[in-house]
């Protein structure tokens, strides 16, 4: 752990397509990797248009699946990230932490639980008890709150959580999320029986990420 703490670059795209996303954390990620100076760590905060994406593990999703998602209105994308399938789209709020972790801890799977303790820290301010399960993500009982796929090359990290606040849950019926057959999926609005939109879980989840990774945070 380096002596202070870190400083985290809060970033906020509003509602952007997958792949023009994806083009801005392949830009910071390229400042990591080539700076001889410390690259600012950063936090990226956006909402996607209706997109269906796959992580590494791509067999389960031919070309025909493909197709058939595309034709409900959705994107859809092949990535470096772990997991399987999942939904991405207006009313979820998605972070990716584009951090060095030689700042933080040189561990991929403790950033993961951190990642999750953040999510679970969040929803206890909203006075919801969530958890983690053995499947990777953030719970609400047998329903997954928020999914969690990352990517880690040279400990610079990318990709990261999606957590559904007001999302319209009937595109999650289209696919087996994360591919968990038996559990299902929840939002912010659906466990508190209100709407719940992005903008009021943004500072409860900045909040909670700066108590659980030790960090200050900087607004562009």
């Amino acid at each position: 752990m380096t002596v202070g703490k870190a400083a985290v670059k809060v970033v906020r795209l509003g509602r952007i397509s997958y792949l023009s996303a994806l083009k801005v954390q392949q830009q910071h990620i390229k400042q990591h990797l080539e700076s001889c100076s410390t690259s600012p760590n950063t936090l990226l905060l956006c909402e996607h248009e209706p997109v269906y994406t796959i992580g590494i593990r791509q067999a389960p999703y031919p070309p025909e699946e493909e197709q058939r998602l595309k034709a409900l209105g959705a994107d859809f994308f092949r990535t470096s990230r772990g997991g399987l399938i999942t939904f991405h789209g207006p009313g979820q709020l998605v972070c990716y932490p584009v951090l060095n972790l030689g700042c933080f801890k040189k561990s991929v799977r403790w950033y993961v639980c951190e990642l999750e303790r953040t999510v679970i820290k969040m929803c206890s301010k909203f006075g919801i008890e969530a958890s983690t399960s053995p499947d990777t993500g953030v719970w609400v009982g047998n329903h997954k709150i928020c999914a969690i796929g990352i990517h880690c090359g040279r400990y610079i990290t990318s990709h990261g959580l999606a957590l559904n606040c007001n999302t319209d849950m009937s595109w999650f019926d289209n696919i087996v999320p994360c591919g968990i057959v038996g559990k299902g999926v929840t939002s912010l609005s659906r466990e508190l029986g209100r709407d719940v939109p992005t903008e009021e879980a943004i500072p409860k989840l900045l909040e909670a990420f700066t108590e659980q990774f030790n960090c200050t945070l900087t607004y562009n």
